[in-house]
């Protein structure tokens, strides 16, 4: 893999986004669907809802990370919620993961941000690995809840 390039992506980018969402989406378990998985990222793009990093070597397109706006109330600024992280398995182990986090954070600070936050499932140790090398800290005083709502 000779040169990556991260760019923001553009709807005209959504073939390329999609495939590698619904790869995504696959690594934590879910079932495959292209049109849903389409849908979803078209009304992002549409209504400007996320973010959405791109990288590309020798024009294919080879890992992304979708950005969520947030705000925090307590220190009263802009932060990003890292939602998405995925890398094709032939593009692993290259750099792509460290140079999408790192345009991530650039993004995050050009916009005023003061924070990014993620979530990764607790058996993917070679995403915390990756993260802990760039610095992310585990948090220690929030225990993060959840509520399902069903429809």
């Amino acid at each position: 893999m000779n040169s990556i390039t991260i760019r923001q992506a553009v709807l005209a980018d959504l073939d390329a986004v999609v495939g590698l969402f619904d790869a995504y989406r696959q690594f934590y378990g879910q079932a495959s669907d292209v049109v849903a998985a389409r849908n979803f990222l078209k009304a992002r793009f549409e209504h400007g809802q996320s973010v959405v990093l791109l990288a590309e070597s020798q024009g294919q397109a080879v890992g992304f990370t979708q950005l969520y706006p947030s705000f925090s109330s307590v220190s009263m600024a802009r932060v990003y919620v890292l939602n998405d992280l995925y890398v094709a398995p032939s593009a692993r182990r290259m750099g792509v993961g460290e140079r999408l986090l790192t345009a991530a954070s650039g993004h995050a600070l050009q916009m005023g941000a003061v924070r990014l936050s993620l979530n990764t499932d607790v058996d993917n140790l070679p995403a915390q690995a990756l993260y802990e090398s760039m610095g992310w800290t585990r948090d220690q005083k929030y225990h993060a809840y959840h509520l399902a709502l069903n429809p």
